[in-house]
């Protein structure tokens, strides 16, 4: 029964968004109760799932001989469905309010829960080829939601998102295919399924496949240089910048890294090689980067789009360490950082919607007009800075941690770009909360009249953000556990 459930979670968001445009509600506010309604429900069907558990495998399209889709429920498919079951529900609550004014109301809400489905594809996808089935739909279902408003702006960054995602694909399906040829199975299994009786003398091409599929998922990951994509992409609405740089697709690029390292190549054939140094060596750059591009910019959305590149980075920093305390730090900041950074980009939402403005430099005195936003926004600050006590210290301190257990020279170079990357985050994000906060002194707050806080659609997700921040500082301890777990291939 339990491929049933699995059907059942994957296609209720899928087909509750489709049919979205079609059925006639008799106002808005019925349609927002059956999105809510159709979300939550998912969302239910995805804890039942993960805490009944089970590492069966269910075959639901069978191709040709291995080839099908598959889905099975692990330690990773928990984090990332877990993750997302989440998020899901507050953001399409949030989104109530942010697009109220807003045209084609219908056709956004389709995708938004379209994406939702196929976002949980990727989590329970059980072998490489039905996870990069999902992988390529993920694209598809967003590319509309990025273009969603249809400006010269919002066409040409479709335009080369798809471009991107296309191209970063086809270099993952390389991978893909040398997986089937020179491994035992399809399937994912921790430690990796690669035949080295067959491989013989071609561990060096084999490298090299890795390394062009780990950049092809890379894309979505938005790894140097194949970044760019995703500040331009902030065109979209916030609620959809908001899954593209904190959620569905980002998290989506790490996650198929992750399995494509530990699971399905597997690090003992990788560690020590070339490819472990060049794949570490674009995370490091990636870091320093991202933090330095955001530092300069002064669009409050470009800006935290590319701290999301530096700290997305982190992650694949933990990945590239390819240990199992690497894989259980960069498992924590993908769940800490996607809270964090979502908090931050639904405040800048917030302020925008409110305001009509977008810069850094107009947000003066913005925190005594709008003290829930700015509040919020200035946790997530504290959180991405590292600040101890809060969620962004325990995952920089594990990923430190894992890079000095590792004994390896060039991981000890990461943990320089992780503290350089804490002081730019630092300049970065204080600059804007200093601002909100403590103006000019001769500032004229009558400008201003008329600013408030959003509503409580608004209101109530960016709280339990701020309050999941603290709490995941906190008490974090059974957690890491979990992850530490899963990266010693008990879940």
């Amino acid at each position: 029964m339990s491929e049933y459930w699995i059907l059942a979670t994957i296609f209720l968001p899928i087909i509750g968004g489709v049919l979205t445009p079609l059925l006639p509600f008799q106002n808005r506010k019925t349609m927002m109760w059956y999105l809510e309604i159709i979300v939550l429900a998912t969302s239910a069907l995805v804890w039942k799932l993960l805490l009944n558990g089970t590492t069966e495998v269910f075959h639901i399209i069978h191709f040709v001989e291995d080839l099908s889709i598959s889905f099975k429920i692990d330690g990773m498919s928990m984090v990332f469905a877990g993750l997302v079951s989440l998020l899901w529900p507050l953001a399409v609550l949030y989104s109530f309010e942010y697009m109220e004014h807003e045209e084609r109301e219908k056709i956004f809400f389709m995708f938004y829960s379209i994406t939702y489905g196929i976002t949980l594809g990727i989590a329970f996808a059980s072998d490489l080829l039905s996870m990069y089935f999902f992988y390529e739909l993920l694209t598809l279902s967003t590319v509309p939601l990025v273009l969603h408003t249809l400006k010269r702006e919002a066409v040409l960054a479709a335009r080369k998102y798809l471009y991107y995602s296309i191209g970063g694909a086809a270099f993952a399906m390389i991978g893909l295919v040398f997986v089937l040829i020179y491994g035992v199975t399809c399937e994912f299994q921790m430690g990796g399924v690669l035949n080295m009786a067959l491989i013989g003398d071609k561990k060096n091409l084999l490298l090299w496949v890795y390394l062009l599929a780990f950049m092809g998922f890379g894309v979505k990951a938005a790894i140097w240089p194949l970044s760019s994509w995703l500040p331009d992409a902030g065109v979209a609405p916030t609620p959809v910048t908001a899954l593209l740089h904190a959620v569905a697709v980002v998290k989506a690029g790490v996650f198929a890294m992750i399995r494509l390292t530990y699971y399905s190549f597997g690090t003992s054939f990788l560690r020590g090689t070339w490819v472990q140094n060049v794949v570490m060596g674009f995370a490091m750059f990636t870091i320093v980067y991202g933090c330095s591009m955001a530092l300069k910019e002064t669009h409050i959305k470009r800006r935290l789009a590319w701290s999301t590149v530096s700290n997305l980075s982190y992650v694949i920093f933990g990945i590239s360490i390819m240990t199992p305390l690497g894989l259980a730090g960069a498992l924590c900041h993908l769940v800490f950082h996607a809270v964090m950074k979502i908090n931050a980009f639904f405040c800048a939402g917030a302020f925008m919607q409110r305001t009509g403005k977008s810069h850094i430099y107009e947000m003066d005195g913005m925190g005594r007009k709008m003290p829930v936003v700015f509040g919020c926004f200035t946790v997530s600050a504290l959180g991405l800075m590292g600040v101890p006590g809060l969620a962004g210290f325990i995952s920089k301190w594990n990923l430190a941690g894992a890079a000095v257990e590792s004994m390896n020279v060039q991981a000890y170079f990461g943990i320089a770009c992780l503290l350089i990357s804490a002081l730019l985050t630092a300049l970065y994000m204080m600059n804007a909360v200093i601002r909100a906060f403590l103006p000019k002194r001769d500032f004229d707050y009558g400008k201003l009249s008329g600013v408030s806080d959003p509503g409580w659609k608004m209101c109530l997700p960016l709280l339990v953000f701020s309050a999941s921040i603290l709490m995941l500082g906190i008490f974090s301890g059974p957690l890491v556990r979990f992850f530490r777990d899963i990266a010693d291939g008990m879940y």
